[in-house]
Formats: C-alpha cells, structure tokens, sequence
C-alpha cells in the first residue's frame, strides 16, 4: 500500500522540488504525493481522501488566506490520525510551541533539509504501521 502525502504550500515551485526530491519514492509507488496551494484546498483534499490511504500533510505555516496554524485544528478534527507537520521560515521556540499546542507532530525549518524530512516520513510511518 502505498504512503499518500499531502503537501500543502502557497509557493509555485514547492511541487517541483519535493517530486524530484522523493523522485524515487513517487515512481516505485512507496509515496503518492498530491500538493495544494492553500488551506481551504487541503482541507478538501483531506476530506476527500480515503482514511486508511492519508499518511502524513505536511504544511507551510505562512499562507495568504487561511495560515497553516489556521487549518491546523480544522484538519485535526477531521482527520485526528493523520499526523501534520509544520513547515515554516521561522523556527523559534514560540513557533515550536505553538505548532505543538495546536496538535503538529513536528516542524521543520525552511530551507528544508530534505534528508531530515525523509527521516521525519519514515518516522511517522513506522509509528502509523
């Protein structure tokens, strides 16, 4: 079965980089990565994907509209198993804090280092097998 990603980032070029990222991941079916450019467009997509097949959403905090701390408790309480992983420019501690308070299972800074997030992927996989 395959690991069904949701990448949730404002950002036009955020797609690109995380396909060739996870290239191999995305071509062997171990990961289906499907991205959104907002808040409100993942929580449809989250909505709309099977339960068992949503693995992981990761999301940039710093959107127009809707934040990602915004969508954060509105995912939650839609998807409460799926873990959401916060992506943002600005790793200080009340950052952290609040990303915790509001139900993330971790945040990652940007640039990311996509090493560090295969690791957080595999992580959050293991505790969901």
């Amino acid at each position: 079965m395959s690991t069904y990603i949701l990448v949730v980032d404002d950002e036009p070029d955020v797609e690109n980089l995380f396909r060739q990222q996870f290239r191999r991941d995305i071509r062997s079916g171990r990961f289906i990565m499907e991205f959104a450019t907002s808040a409100p467009e993942a929580l449809e997509r989250a909505r709309k994907i099977s339960d068992p097949m949503l693995s992981l959403i990761l999301s940039d905090i710093n959107m127009p509209g809707m934040s990602g701390f915004e969508m954060l408790p509105k995912v939650k309480a839609a998807r409460p198993n799926v873990p959401v992983i916060m992506i943002t420019a600005y790793g200080d501690e009340a950052t952290k804090r609040k990303a915790t308070e509001l139900g993330a299972a971790g945040l990652l800074t940007k640039p990311i280092d996509f090493g560090l997030l295969r690791g957080e992927i595999d992580q959050r996989l293991e505790q969901a097998a």
